[in-house]
């Protein structure tokens, strides 16, 4: 077989101040995709507005290998964008996205590849074990993923990575998704394919650090439930459905106690009257504010400029 007849597998990797590491993770990916004869692939860094030398190192890298192409950002986009990018402008037909701090083990890339050869649209890295990962921060993520899961109507896996791969036609798909604010495996989730799951412990960072401070991580999960789930909108009405016929009840039962002599012994003042008032009004303010979260709901959805449907092409028939 001619290199013009392989298939071609990209590799997307989204990096931000790699130095010490990237010469050595090169060499070790690039020894994986060698032992693929039956495969051409690329490789696509996407620098994401690193501030220490990983441009200069990844020049030195492209200079040596023709098959690896570099995209500089201008600034610190985000991971997100990073990754998106590198996405869009794949060329293969198969994309593997995974991060370039040696984390996700390299020699696991022909398990990806040999469930998109089995007809997998959708292959998606599970870890299951991370050294040095605190018990706090695995127990939140957990729950995060089973609440992002639970209001989003999309099936999240906990522990599931962007170490991935997904075919051409997803891609396709997912270069239609216009948001900025975006979770890129909660994207690729929504898509809807079906998925299998490569299981891998991660290994130790190569330069032994993290670009991922907890702010940005719970930024990233604010934008996700945001952009995946409309029930932040809706919250305040579901507050005030509960307040309002509380306080509406409780007043009514004052009331009428106060207006027969009280015989339930409540001897309620005045300043209890004006509380369970104000309650009421506060009801009828979240239950308006539900409301006006209805009508963001939908210039939410407009603006997202989502596809209305994905069609599975190789699912369906007298297309």
């Amino acid at each position: 077989m001619s290199d013009h007849d392989k298939q071609v597998i990209s590799i997307v990797l989204p990096l931000f101040n790699e130095q010490n590491g990237i010469l050595q993770f090169q060499s070790n990916l690039v020894d994986v995709l060698r032992s693929m004869s039956q495969y051409d692939y690329e490789i696509i860094y996407c620098n994401d507005g690193s501030n220490d030398d990983s441009l200069k190192q990844l020049n030195k890298i492209a200079k040596i290998d023709n098959r690896v192409r570099i995209i500089s950002l201008t600034r610190n986009f985000g991971k997100e964008i990073a990754t998106t990018a590198g996405i869009q402008m794949a060329s293969g037909d198969a994309i593997i996205t995974l991060d370039s701090d040696g984390q996700h083990p390299v020699e696991l890339i022909g398990h990806f590849i040999k469930d998109w050869e089995s007809g997998t649209k959708v292959v998606v890295g599970l870890r299951y074990s991370t050294e040095r990962i605190g018990f706090l921060k695995r127990l939140t993520s957990k729950l995060f993923y089973k609440i992002l899961s639970r209001f989003t109507g999309v099936n999240l896996m906990a522990d599931s990575t962007d170490y991935r791969l997904i075919d051409k036609s997803v891609q396709t798909d997912f270069n239609k998704l216009t948001e900025r604010n975006r979770i890129t495996r909660g994207l690729i989730d929504w898509l809807g394919y079906d998925r299998t799951y490569v299981t891998f412990k991660a290994k130790p960072r190569m330069n032994d650090y993290t670009s991922y401070s907890y702010i940005k991580l719970l930024k990233l999960a604010v934008d996700s439930l945001i952009s995946l789930s409309n029930i932040p909108l809706y919250l305040s009405a579901y507050i005030g459905a509960v307040v309002l016929p509380v306080s509406f009840i409780l007043g009514l039962t004052m009331f009428v106690d106060k207006l027969i002599g009280d015989p339930f012994n409540w001897h309620a003042t005045g300043g209890a009257y004006v509380l369970v008032l104000v309650l009421f009004l506060i009801g009828i303010l979240l239950m308006s504010q539900g409301f006006i979260g209805l009508y963001l709901t939908h210039i939410h959805s407009e603006t997202q400029n989502r596809p209305l449907y994905i069609v599975d092409k190789d699912a369906s028939t007298g297309l």
